[in-house]
């Protein structure tokens, strides 16, 4: 079949059902579109599936990570070392406090920050860790919380990508280290837009709703703001989505599992191609995208150009953050400051992957990856 006459398989799609649609005609018959009961059910639905004492819906997971980088006092000047392979947002939380950002370099196999790294970058200004589980990866909480003690500073899980993983057998987001989901549409679950905050601190828990809510009081009143604060609270109708979604993460969770198992199936001794880690027995990831590595004689540019022709969607996850333009003007960041982030992040590509992917749709992708592969022998 030619590619003019195929269609496109989309990099993610959400997935939704008549559900959602109900619960959100609900809260449009309510009149309480904002601050409003919807909102705290799925606060506590959330907070009780992860395993936290309390959760605080927001926005964005932008907007969560930057609230915890508020909550943990961090000011400008201070130094928050995180890992340079992730979302930009990883960093930016703490750059809008005015903080300095100090990467340490990746664990070759997991792609999540590297222990080692990040102790050796530890200096007398440092004051907090943003640990990030990466694709959904749990990245090693218990190690990095005993760095954190030891050193007296504030540790933020991004665990933006990793609703449904597990460490250690428990939820991520469980284990007492302040955390921050994200429900952007190619997440596992969705919000349309927004994020939750989730943590086991009653009053770091108030302060982040505070926080969240243009600075007002537990009560008082509306236009009373007792500190600075922003506008990052989510809305009833966003809350409704994320309910409907919650109702079925465990079917979603399994679907997307049984597509990652698919995608490894399709792959395996498929030169060139290296494969995400696989669970083990502390780490079970919950799987936001299918991301593969590529050989170093493979030009990547040139897969995602056949891929594209061929109406394959595809995406190069993750650029460095530290090689972000923004970050090179303005802190002077150059290749070689992590060697092996920078590596992985020059051959990775992100395949279509999402919950309803059909197992056809996958099999034409790895054949034509295959080809895009075999079209540079």
């Amino acid at each position: 079949m030619s590619s003019a006459s195929q269609k496109q398989i989309p990099l993610s799609l959400p997935y939704l059902d008549g559900r959602e649609q109900e619960l959100v005609v609900e809260v449009l018959g309510s009149g309480r579109l904002s601050l409003g009961p919807t909102g705290t059910r799925f606060e506590q639905m959330l907070a009780e599936r992860v395993g936290a004492r309390f959760a605080a819906a927001v926005s964005s997971g932008t907007g969560g990570l930057h609230l915890l980088v508020k909550s943990a006092g961090i000011s400008p000047g201070d130094e928050v070392i995180t890992t340079p392979f992730s979302f930009a947002a990883s960093t930016n939380c703490f750059l809008y406090e005015g903080a300095v950002p100090v990467f340490a370099d990746i664990d070759a196999t997991t792609w999540n920050i590297d222990l080692e790294a990040l102790e050796a970058a530890i200096t007398p200004k440092t004051r907090a860790i943003v640990a990030v589980d990466i694709f959904g990866y749990p990245c090693e909480l218990d190690p990095i919380r005993k760095i954190a003690d030891e050193h007296g500073l504030a540790l933020i899980d991004d665990a933006c990508e990793a609703l449904g993983a597990e460490y250690k057998g428990k939820p991520v987001g469980g284990h007492g280290v302040p955390a921050v989901f994200a429900f952007y549409p190619n997440k596992q679950m969705t919000t349309g837009e927004g994020g939750i905050v989730v943590t086991d601190s009653e009053q770091e828990w108030r302060l982040i709703k505070s926080l969240s809510n243009q600075g007002r009081g537990d009560d008082g009143p509306w236009l009373e703001h007792v500190r600075l604060g922003y506008n990052y609270r989510l809305d009833d109708l966003s809350a409704a989505l994320g309910i409907g979604q919650l109702e079925k993460l465990d079917r979603i969770l399994e679907l997307r599992t049984q597509v990652a198992e698919r995608y490894r199936t399709l792959l395996e001794g498929v030169g060139g191609v290296e494969l995400p880690a696989s669970d083990d027995a502390e780490h079970r990831r919950s799987w936001f995208v299918f991301v593969v590595k590529l050989a170093p004689e493979i030009d990547r540019e040139r897969v995602i150009e056949f891929l594209t022709r061929e109406k394959i969607s595809s995406s190069r996850y993750l650029p460095c953050i530290h090689l972000q333009p923004y970050m090179r003007e303005r802190f002077g960041f150059a290749e070689g400051l992590c060697p092996r982030a920078e590596d992985l992040s020059r051959r990775t590509v992100a395949l279509p992957f999402y919950t309803a992917l059909e197992a056809e749709d996958q099999e034409r992708v790895v054949a034509t990856l295959v080809a895009a592969i075999e079209a540079q022998a």
